[in-house]
């Protein structure tokens, strides 16, 4: 999507209004992820930052349903997370990174998740930030997503993946170069 101006980070100002809209309701809507937060002072954070509006439109049209979950006082910043039931759709059968893909010799996915979320302008959630969206909700009772991996880790081929099942919330690992139809990755954006 790009604009009149031909900036590809930016959303034509039909498409920033129907975004708007939907963020708004589903802020309205979920509460319990934001208490204490005003929509009235977070729409203009987003009215001043064309790149972050297209990112969370990018969030949304690969099924992440954005929504605000936390504010850092100090820093006067929002942060959205990916809040839909399952791994968002449009973001699944994907390996973990570039180098996981390239390893790959047969039957290579289209995408990594770290490329993808690079591409969007997003960040991977972390296994922090993961048992922190859990805490507002169920998320990911059928599938899994990817979360940031340490570099001990990675550097030895594994990745890290979460999920949540039994009522409790699981951190796994396996190879990078694994991809699944049920595993995708959550994101998160500071605005």
């Amino acid at each position: 999507m790009t604009n009149k101006t031909g900036n590809k980070k930016a959303l034509a100002s039909e498409e920033t209004e129907e975004l708007l809209r939907l963020l708004k309701g589903r802020f309205e809507k979920n509460m319990n992820r934001h208490e204490d937060l005003k929509w009235a002072n977070i729409h203009p954070k987003l009215n001043d930052q064309p790149e972050k509006l297209w990112s969370l439109n990018e969030m949304e049209i690969t099924g992440g349903e954005p929504d605000v979950v936390a504010y850092d006082e100090k820093k006067d910043e929002y942060t959205f997370f990916d809040c839909s039931g399952e791994s968002p759709k449009g973001r699944r059968s994907v390996c973990y990174d570039r180098k996981a893909l390239e390893s790959r010799k047969k039957f290579k996915p289209e995408h990594s998740a770290v490329d993808m979320a690079t591409s969007m302008g997003v960040e991977l959630l972390t296994e922090e930030h993961y048992r922190a969206l859990q805490k507002l909700g169920e998320f990911d009772m059928k599938t899994s997503s990817w979360v940031q991996t340490p570099d001990d880790i990675r550097t030895l081929g594994g990745a890290l993946f979460c999920d949540r099942r039994f009522g409790h919330v699981f951190v796994y690992h396996n190879g990078a170069e694994s991809y699944y139809a049920a595993r995708g990755f959550r994101s998160s954006l500071t605005v």
